[in-house]
């Protein structure tokens, strides 16, 4: 009993304290060892930071440190080759002002689904998206609504193939790889895509018919344009043609796609399966495609704009830091999940949640996704967690009830992006303070374009998959 409100009382306090801007690196750990406290298991204090906690944090190091450092590399390559630029300006210029959030919410979705973090994109869409918004007389309020559908949602979690850590997190516990389910995927994420853009729209033709337009906003101190004024050294001295910048985004997909479907079943591993005997094939090979794309993605991308780099080794470098903070991050938060998974009290809560459906453990596996995903603010936290404490119970539970793996996969990705973006989500705060805008201005709308219509999307899916099963 008192295991069970230690971790309670421990969730609630790292959803709290996060809120409030507390790193997440120093709230793990603390409140892990909290958790042991209140237990009452005060002699297991330290081994269980030392062992359980780090144990897990180096765990998931090891298997995903490559994705984080390439993905964030490859984002950093985009940005400042102007890569990113070309792209946003191309689609802009199609559409037109008139079109101003489907354009934000397009430039976002294929620079993020081509590889490009969600953080770069929302550095280097929001001038963009400020300008059109202003020129079409739509509140700004509406912006990072946009740009988090664009980012946030289906090319994030839906989308297959994409190379969103999250989509990558379930390969090596369902042996999957990033296009699985593909076709209940581009479902899922068509629900988002049409829903949030469709909700957007009416409110901005809302506000319109009252008389409200783009507003008035103090805009000389926003994160975003001191950002790019910053690091204007490091950009591009040549301007990018859409056509070289789409390119490496093509690059990643594609190449994905082949090595999944086409090299990597066409080749015998036995061999290696001998030389390194713990070695789990199946779960390994989404990861390996997902990393081979990435390099060579990113050294298509360096010699396309060889010549052209103002300063390269500080684009590279740049690259290497953005990696760390996220990967170390979510991370931590596996640790925690670790030591609270050995708690007497988790036995409980794990019963529970997988007593919850026992005849479709989809519905299951996507309460506890998205639950975890909301407590810690991140769905690749949230997803971690779960995995790592459930993933063998959810694999086991699938084949006795006779789900695809790959339907397993595609449900606990989309899951865990439902619940990711409550207010204290380290995403949203970031979005926020980019767009120069308060919870109050915005969240509502950019609560119902991440939460509330990616979680209709899971449940279409989850109905979907059981009727028909994963396809």
């Amino acid at each position: 009993m008192f295991s069970t409100f230690a971790i309670v009382i421990t969730l609630l306090l790292l959803m709290f304290f996060a809120y409030r801007g507390y790193s997440v690196l120093i709230l793990a750990p603390i409140m892990a060892t909290l958790a042991v406290l209140l237990s009452g298991d005060f002699l297991n204090t330290i081994p269980a930071y030392t062992d359980v906690f780090m144990g897990a944090l180096s765990g998931f190091l090891l298997k995903f440190f490559p994705i984080f450092l390439l993905g964030a590399l490859f984002g950093r390559l985009m940005a400042d080759s102007g890569a990113a630029t070309a792209i946003a300006n191309t689609v802009v210029e199609k559409l037109g002002a008139s079109k101003a959030i489907l354009a934000v919410i397009l430039v976002c979705a294929i620079l993020t689904y081509g590889g490009v973090s969600l953080f770069v994109v929302a550095f280097a869409i929001y001038p963009i998206a400020k300008d059109l918004f202003r020129a079409a007389d739509i509140p700004k309020r509406l912006i990072p609504a946009a740009i988090a559908l664009g980012s946030f949602t289906f090319t994030m979690t839906a989308l297959p193939g994409t190379p969103a850590i999250q989509n990558a997190i379930p390969i090596p516990y369902y042996n999957t790889n990033v296009f699985a389910a593909p076709i209940l995927g581009i479902i899922g994420g068509t629900i988002m895509f049409i829903g949030g853009w469709l909700w957007l729209q009416s409110r901005a033709n809302k506000a319109n018919a009252a008389g409200e337009g783009y507003g008035q906003h103090d805009e000389e101190d926003i994160g975003g344009i001191d950002a790019n004024a910053k690091e204007a050294d490091v950009l591009s001295t040549h301007q990018t043609s859409f056509t070289v910048a789409m390119i490496p985004l093509i690059l990643v997909i594609g190449l994905n796609a082949i090595l999944t479907y086409v090299v990597f079943p066409s080749i015998n591993f036995s061999s290696l399966q001998t030389q390194f005997p713990d070695l789990n094939i199946d779960g390994s090979l989404g990861l390996w495609s997902i990393i081979i794309s990435l390099v060579v993605a990113c050294v298509v991308l360096i010699l396309l704009r060889i010549g052209h780099w103002n300063n390269l080794q500080k684009t590279i470098n740049r690259g290497t830091y953005d990696s760390m903070l996220p990967i170390f991050n979510t991370a931590s938060e596996v640790g925690y999940g670790a030591v609270i998974a050995s708690l007497a009290g988790f036995l409980i809560i794990r019963d529970s949640i997988l007593n919850l459906t026992p005849d479709n453990p989809l519905i299951s596996e996507a309460v506890a996704m998205t639950t975890l995903a909301g407590i810690t603010g991140s769905s690749s936290g949230g997803l971690s967690i779960a995995l790592s404490t459930l993933g063998e119970d959810y694999l086991r539970m699938a084949v006795n009830a006779g789900i695809d793996p790959e339907l397993m996969h595609r449900v606990a990705v989309m899951a865990a992006g439902g619940l990711d973006t409550l207010p204290h989500s380290g995403a949203v705060i970031t979005l926020l303070a980019i767009c120069g805008l308060t919870h109050k201005q915005s969240y509502l709308n950019l609560a119902m374009v991440t939460m509330v219509i990616p979680l209709v999307a899971v449940v279409a899916v989850i109905i979907l998959g059981t009727m028909f099963g994963s396809f």
